[in-house]
């Protein structure tokens, strides 16, 4: 048979004893105390002046009583305040032989006290008080005390007082351990986060510099040939063809320039932010698809209006990165551009047919769309891009206007005309 071994109850387990300790610790330490005030370590107090047993009787109830009161409340108002379970600890040995509370008090004060002197001061008084009756009895000659009571008392001593103040002591170090561990761990946390963030930003930087060196290269070469094309062209359809891809890579350069700048930068500093494009540039765009050879319309529905600048270049976007795809995997396909105007939001959709002809795709690094999705969701919109029943590919983006209460300064209609 397979032995098994005993799970260990984990931090949780942990955790939890101490919610519990913490919640339910003073209420059980009240009631052993109450309890403890009736169980007196010698039956010779020092206020007894014969020997007699005097339990037998209903007021030898009233200091046990005033005992276990004083130690309740004492405890009560622990930890804020210490006098008074260690003054009820003291009265209640010299008055009655009730230990309890004096092994509390020795225990609280070697725990919380800091200043060896405080500490040294309490053994040395708590000392004095388990010996002082049996010195006092035998100093006035009460009946019942004897020399080797001494001993006993100095036994006391080391039983009620030192052993419960070297236990608080003790829990005191181990807990001092445990928080400066605690802090050390934590600081090792941040410096890992601080060593992985260099991390991150050095391969921002190295990012920065491969696609300095291989893409920017490459379209700038790009640029130079189509412009050698454009003045060497015969015929004014080539030239026009080689001036869009001239345009389009010079544009396609200095997005890749901002992109870089942005993985250069730290915490954005040092990055030229231009105006974005809206709306308005979107005939533009299509345009540019239209010379490359796709078959473009736009169709807009409702009733144009203003919209936040935010909004407007999150639509730009979603029709680009559309454009896009069916350049990659549609090659020329008939395309619908649709802007819908709704009275509380703003609908883009892009559709495209079946191309005519195999169409070999382009590579892509396919987060095209997923990043999209997260633009528009952003924006607390809608975002769908799926294949069409009849065949092709739709992509369809839903975006809410904001209130009028929640529209920010710089997306007033006048402050849009000032950007325009």
């Amino acid at each position: 048979m397979t032995r098994r071994t005993p799970k260990d109850p984990g931090p949780a387990a942990r955790a939890h004893l101490r919610r519990c300790l913490d919640r339910w610790g003073p209420a059980l330490l009240s009631v052993l105390l109450a309890v403890g005030a009736f169980l007196p370590v010698d039956s010779r107090p020092l206020l007894s002046a014969s020997g007699e047993s005097e339990h037998t009787s209903w007021p030898a109830l009233i200091p046990p009583v005033l005992i276990a009161v004083a130690s309740v409340v004492a405890v009560r108002v622990l930890p804020d305040v210490r006098w008074p379970v260690v003054a009820v600890g003291s009265a209640a040995w010299v008055l009655a032989s009730v230990p309890a509370t004096l092994c509390v008090a020795s225990y609280v004060v070697g725990s919380t006290v800091r200043r060896p002197r405080r500490q040294m001061t309490y053994v040395a008084a708590g000392a004095a008080v388990t010996v002082l009756p049996t010195v006092v009895g035998l100093a006035v000659g009460l009946s019942g005390f004897v020399w080797g009571d001494l001993l006993s008392s100095l036994g006391g001593a080391g039983l009620f007082v030192w052993l419960p103040f070297a236990l608080g002591l003790w829990n005191r170090a181990r807990r001092d351990v445990l928080e400066t561990l605690h802090e050390r761990a934590e600081q090792l946390e941040r410096e890992q986060a601080a060593r992985a963030e260099q991390a991150r930003l050095q391969e921002r930087a190295r990012i920065a510099r491969d696609m300095h060196d291989v893409v920017a290269h490459r379209v700038s070469l790009m640029v130079l040939h189509a412009g050698a094309l454009e003045v060497n062209a015969k015929d004014e359809g080539t030239a026009l063809g080689a001036e869009l891809i001239r345009t389009t890579g010079r544009e396609a350069l200095s997005q890749l320039r901002d992109v870089i700048g942005v993985l250069k930068a730290a915490d954005g500093e040092g990055v030229a932010l231009g105006p974005q494009p809206t709306l308005v540039d979107l005939e533009r765009l299509l345009d540019q698809s239209r010379a490359a050879g796709m078959t473009v319309r736009r169709r807009d529905e409702g009733t144009p209006q203003r919209l936040p600048t935010l909004l407007e270049h999150a639509a730009y976007r979603v029709v680009q990165e559309a454009l896009t795809n069916v350049h990659k995997h549609a090659g020329s396909a008939g395309t619908e551009v649709v802007v819908r105007y709704h009275d509380r939001a703003l609908e883009i959709a892009v559709h495209n047919e079946v191309p005519s002809r195999s169409v070999e795709s382009l590579p892509g690094s396919g987060m095209g769309l997923v990043g999209l999705r997260e633009r528009v969701e952003l924006l607390d919109g809608e975002f769908t891009a799926r294949p069409r029943v009849g065949g092709g590919f739709s992509v369809r983006a839903r975006l809410p206007l904001p209130r009028p209460d929640d529209t920010p300064a710089h997306d007033t209609p006048h402050a849009m005309e000032e950007q325009k």
